[in-house]
């Protein structure tokens, strides 16, 4: 599949479809025409010059006939290639998908290629941040992965002047509504806007391509395509100069990521680490526009390498070493010369900072033994007790046996804390060789049959492995201590997530399978076959899998809390299913107690009215005139009429609260409703009408359509001063005709707004005699009822605007 995403309507995407299905069709390729709407632009009408259109299927759809892709004679040609144009297209009831983008997948899984388009304002992601820009809600939208899943994504693009002249020229609309169109959906600011969500968007997926690409092929170095800038975090004070820093090198960038990163050590380097130091480095990320990662691993250089590889990163900001020279000489090369000798292709900025080169009082005793410490100690072993024999043999008779044995065990007890085990059998028999020869008499030749020098033998073995033995115990409690701290700052980080409110399961698998370092992390219905998958049981109908590497055993309780937050995740998504359930009938309740109280009061009025007029008509007491038997007899017409319009708005309301609302629809001009509508109408409300010729009939239900704009107009009449005249016009925007009814009333604050469309509200009105308050409400239900919107909007000068926006008949299909 080939997509052409659109960055706005009209700008190009069906005449590149097909001009690349002539290209195609030239080089022999069988290509056809399953559906392209053209909406009567002579340019894309003669693209389909020389290409074979499939003819369309025609469908009844209550009262309309309308036109659609004939999937079944597309399937039966079996070309190599078809054309389907507007992939977000809902098809009319009686095929066999609800949406288009079905019928283009059943075509691909038939084999046929299919080259297809689609606007950046469809795409299901984009619907809400469509919306706010354009004001213009999206009824058909499409799931990004579908066109994720696209084997070609071409973007069509076009300046945003550039389509404002085509727009003038009459190259998108009619003539009749390119007016309308510039003024609201095709300003500067909405293209300009729906350009770069284009741009971003196809990006994103360019990007994913990448990465999905190194990773089929095994690639690990980088790829320098877009700057990624990774800022490694001890949780030190440190770490905001660093962020900051970061942030100042992704800026340079167009488009440059930030991403930080926090090892949670189990080597025991976790020192200077703080929770709260965290907690604000998160933040401070986040503010400017990064992302925050937590990650274990028992080597800090090579994971924060790793993860950078992972993350295709150009750049990795870490902060210059802390230590102070003598643990620097101790310990050897810090994590900084590390990153930098195995960095590879990646640059390293070593950013200094007011903690650099201040040191620890001791150094860490809590580190393991290095490969160097490793080395040194047996070499140690053997050669400072050479160096110590060399330098008594010069003191000669300045020091007894005593106190020369008593130095060589200070050297032993010297390597056995350097070297560990190894090291300390070796110095140990080293020193007591040494001191056997050269300082116990008979001097110059080993001699063990002397009691002397046996005990002094075993002394020093017996010192050499209780010292090594203390090193190797305080360096094992010291692992296991450093592991719990890692593992208490994971779990610490994953509880801000979830208090964050960060707890969807996409956001916790993924946070798992990052945390562990894992390939792929995901929920399934049942065990998996696999036996190199990680996998927990999280209930009794899911289990959580992880794909990588082999976890290790102290690493899977971690894994069992995470899984345990995964299991209320689960949970909770079902509860607020159950909730989502529930909530229908909550709000059937609140209507139907609603509605007891307007019955018990509003309809008190007419009813009592229309009572009272008839009982005084039948009264024989009374002689009444014909002028006051007339008005009586008015009184009570108005009485019931009032009364009928008060019970059929609760009906309809009521229908549309329990989804029993019939709907008959079909093409209604508005010349159709307006008469009755106007008749509901107060003798003495004006309304101003334009001439409505223009306009094209609206697909919707034309007794519905009448009680609509009979409650706009009512609402309007009842907020407009009497010299003043209510107004309708009616104009064509994005294949949607919008009706506006504008008062020049007191208008109404944004905050309550919404409040107008609730049910028996009536803001600022203080007669109760005039209606439940269902006017608005009634309104906008039976407007969404039939595919529409309802929204309010300022009047210049003063006053309230209705915005009726309903699909065109013409152009629905």
């Amino acid at each position: 599949m080939k997509v052409y995403l659109g960055a706005a309507p009209g700008v190009g995407k069906t005449y590149r479809m097909l001009d690349e299905a002539r290209r195609r069709a030239d080089r022999g390729t069988d290509v056809v025409v399953g559906y392209v709407e053209c909406h009567k632009r002579p340019h894309t009408l003669a693209g389909l010059a020389g290409l074979e259109v499939i003819p369309r299927a025609q469908r009844a759809y209550r009262g309309g006939e309308f036109e659609e892709m004939d999937l079944e004679a597309v399937l039966g040609r079996r070309p190599r290639v078809a054309v389907v144009d507007e992939l977000a297209h809902s098809n009319i009831p009686g095929g066999r998908h609800a949406k288009r983008w079905q019928d283009i997948e059943e075509l691909l899984a038939a084999g046929i290629d299919v080259v297809t388009a689609v606007n950046i304002q469809h795409l299901e992601s984009l619907k809400d941040v469509v919306e706010k820009i354009t004001r213009v809600p999206q009824q058909e939208n499409v799931p990004d992965e579908v066109v994720r899943r696209a084997h070609e994504i071409e973007l069509v693009d076009m300046p945003a002047p550039a389509l404002r002249r085509r727009m003038a020229h009459g190259n998108i609309y009619a003539p009749e509504k390119v007016d309308a169109a510039l003024a609201n959906y095709f300003r500067v600011g909405n293209l300009t806007a729906l350009r770069e969500l284009a741009l971003l968007w196809v990006a994103d997926s360019v990007d994913d391509a990448l990465q999905k690409y190194r990773f089929e092929h095994g690639i690990d170095r980088v790829w320098e395509t877009r700057e990624r800038v990774v800022v490694a975090l001890t949780g030190g004070p440190e770490g905001e100069t660093l962020i900051r820093r970061a942030a100042r090198i992704a800026d340079r960038s167009v488009g440059g990521d930030l991403l930080a990163v926090h090892v949670a050590r189990s080597d025991g380097l976790a020192a200077g680490s703080s929770p709260v130091a965290q907690v604000r480095q998160r933040a401070l990320v986040e503010s400017l526009g990064g992302s925050y990662h937590s990650v274990v691993g028992d080597d800090i250089a090579t994971a924060l390498l790793e993860f950078a590889r992972a993350e295709n990163a150009t750049q990795l900001v870490v902060g210059t070493s802390s230590r102070g020279r003598l643990e620097r000489f101790v310990t050897g090369r810090g994590i900084g010369e590390t990153i930098v000798a195995l960095s590879g292709d990646i640059d390293v900025h070593m950013v200094t900072h007011e903690r650099a080169g201040r040191g620890r009082q001791l150094p860490s005793l809590r580190r393991t033994l290095s490969t160097r410490r490793l080395i040194a100690g047996p070499v140690a072993g053997l050669v400072l007790p050479l160096l110590l024999t060399l330098l008594l043999d010069g003191m000669r008779g300045t020091l007894n046996l005593t106190s020369e044995a008593l130095l060589f065990l200070l050297a032993v007890v010297a390597v056995a804390c350097v070297g560990g085990v190894v090291s300390a059998v070796v110095a140990s028999v080293t020193a007591s060789l040494l001191l056997n020869y050269w300082f116990m008499p008979p001097v110059g030749q080993f001699t063990f049959a002397d009691v002397n020098s046996v005990l002094a033998t075993v002394v020093f073995a017996v010192v050499a492995g209780t010292v090594a033995a203390v090193v190797d115990r305080s360096l094992r409690l010291s692992r296991r201590s450093a592991r719990a701290t890692a593992e208490a700052e994971t779990l610490s980080s994953l509880a801000g997530s979830i208090v964050r409110g960060d707890q969807a399961i996409p956001a916790l698998l993924e946070r798992t399978r990052e945390t562990f370092g894992m390939d792929s992390a995901e929920l399934t219905s049942a065990p998996v076959t696999d036996t190199a998958a990680v996998q927990v049981p999280i209930g009794e109908e899911a289990h959580l899998v992880l794909r990588g590497r082999t976890l290790p055993s102290s690493e899977r309780k971690v894994l069992a809390a995470f899984a345990a937050h995964v299991t209320v995740a689960v949970e909770r998504a079902r509860l607020a299913e159950a909730a989502a359930e529930i909530e229908p009938v909550r709000a059937a309740d609140r209507m139907r107690t609603a509605l007891l109280a307007a019955v018990s009061h509003d309809l008190r009025t007419p009813l009592a009215a229309g009572w009272a007029a008839i009982a005084s008509l039948r009264s024989r007491d009374v002689e009444f005139t014909d002028e006051d038997r007339d008005e009586l007899l008015a009184t009570a017409d108005e009485s019931m009429a009032r009364l009928g319009r008060l019970i059929d708005n609760l009906l309809d309301m009521s229908r549309l609260q329990a989804g029993a609302l019939d709907l008959s629809l079909r093409a209604t001009t508005l010349e159709e409703v307006l008469p009755t509508a106007l008749e509901s109408l107060p003798p003495q409300s004006r309304v101003d009408i334009p001439c409505l010729n223009a306009v094209p009939a609206v697909l919707a239900d034309p007794p519905l359509l009448e009680r609509v704009v009979a409650n706009l107009l009512s609402n309007a009449a009842r907020h407009t001063p009497p010299d003043r005249a209510v107004l309708l016009t009616a104009s064509t925007l994005d294949n949607r005709v919008e009706v506006r009814v504008i008062d020049r009333g007191p208008g109404l604050p944004a905050e309550d707004r919404e409040r107008a469309f609730v049910p028996f509200q009536r803001l600022g009105d203080t007669d109760n005699t005039t209606g439940v308050g269902l006017g608005l409400a009634l309104a906008r239900g039976l407007t969404e009822a039939m595919s529409g919107t309802l929204t309010p909007e300022d009047t210049p000068g003063g006053g309230l605007t209705m915005v009726l926006s309903l699909p065109a008949a013409d152009l629905a299909n």
